[in-house]
């Protein structure tokens, strides 16, 4: 027997928490629990054994948009992106989309240079109610025109380039590539 195992058969441990017989019991040493205390720490609920002082919880992700669950306004989504794009990649600066208020909604509001731009977007599928652009009607304009003054009341009036009114018309064919046309500044 060499003078490490010595040590050990002596009941010194060698490190704390080791286990040592002494008396015939078994007794641990080091930081002074019982096994019951540790279990009963164990079992506790984990945001009880959390320090207070530890990392800042993290920010909440934000909820997925649902899908639309009616296959109008799907359809209408659709268009509306496919608007976006084309706007996008005439140069324009997407600002706000589907901004709400209490007299209705602007489907896209852009920045063209410094001209602001209120854009309304009409889908359709080819078939009996013709071309999107014929649903913009006089009454429309002026209902985008309303909306276009409250939308520049929240953010801060009219911009030096002035505000123009355009409309983008998606047609949906039954087969192929959706023909999108952006008509400027119709009222």
């Amino acid at each position: 027997m060499n003078a490490m195992q010595a040590g050990r058969g002596a009941g010194k441990p060698t490190r704390v928490g080791d286990v040592t017989q002494a008396g015939g019991q078994r007794k641990t040493e080091g930081r002074g629990k019982t096994e019951g205390r540790r279990k009963a720490e164990r079992r506790r609920k984990p945001e009880a054994r959390t320090k207070t002082a530890s990392l800042p919880a993290p920010a909440p992700t934000p909820a997925p948009v649902p899908a639309p669950a009616d296959p109008r306004r799907a359809l209408g989504r659709y268009g509306e992106d496919l608007a976006a794009r084309r706007l996008s990649e005439s140069g324009m600066r997407i600002l706000d989309r589907n901004w709400r208020c209490r007299e209705g909604e602007i489907d896209i509001v852009a920045a063209d240079g410094d001209a602001l731009v209120v854009c309304e977007v009409k889908t359709r599928r080819v078939g009996p109610y013709g071309q999107p652009m014929a649903a913009v009607c006089a009454e429309k304009t002026e209902r985008l025109r309303l909306l276009a003054e409250h939308w520049l009341e929240r953010h801060g009036g009219p911009p030096p380039g002035g505000v123009r009114i355009d409309v983008v018309g998606v047609l949906l064919p039954a087969r192929g590539a959706p023909v999108v046309e952006h008509v400027r500044g119709v009222a």
